[in-house]
């Protein structure tokens, strides 16, 4: 309990910025500001896609990876500094490799735009080389290797901050717990 109090209030700061939120509708993250108690929810894909992170963490670091690497950066725009934290599934510092592990229904469409977006971020964060995103399906694994591209860290942190891009994928709003809260979600006609 002690541990979701902390989350809430951290949730809630707002000069703590998650990578996943650069890789998201800006609104989402004025959204969980104000409502941090409707992102805590019980799902049990969210618990299948965390023991199936556990098992690969395990091997990885069998491995020499160094798991759940926590990692964060000071970004200061318009006067105020803002923290931008992450957590990437597994990195090799030595080699400069991050790994991405995504659970997944299916292989199809993969690799997914937003998936390749956050681990841009990793790899600009760390200046590492290369990024491999790991997709588990139940029809298998899928690897794909990423190269990074220079990211600009703080214009995505501007854009976020001054709450610009709404929603950032066209798919976005579909699965997004605020939609109903939301002025700027698109709603999709029904044919």
């Amino acid at each position: 309990m002690e541990e979701q109090v902390k989350r809430i209030n951290e949730l809630k700061d707002p000069r703590i910025i998650y990578v996943t939120d650069l890789a998201a509708c800006s609104h989402k993250l004025r959204l969980r500001r104000i409502y941090p108690e409707i992102t805590l929810r019980f799902e049990p894909g969210a618990i299948l896609g965390s023991l199936i992170h556990a098992g690969v963490e395990k091997y990885l670091a069998e491995q020499g990876f160094v798991v759940e690497h926590s990692i964060e950066e000071k970004i200061k725009v318009e006067n105020e500094e803002y923290t931008v934290k992450g957590r990437v599934d597994a990195y090799d510092p030595e080699k400069k490799i991050v790994i991405e592990i995504k659970s997944s229904r299916d292989t199809a469409n993969k690799p997914l735009e937003h998936h390749i977006f956050q681990l841009q971020i990793y790899l600009n964060m760390l200046e590492a080389d290369k990024g491999i995103l790991v997709y588990i399906t139940p029809e298998g694994f899928l690897e794909y290797g990423i190269n990074r591209e220079k990211i600009n860290l703080k214009s995505l942190v501007k854009t976020l901050v001054r709450d610009e891009v709404h929603p950032r994928w066209s798919w976005e709003c579909r699965y997004c717990v605020f939609k109903r809260l939301c002025t700027y979600a698109v709603v999709e006609r029904q044919q």
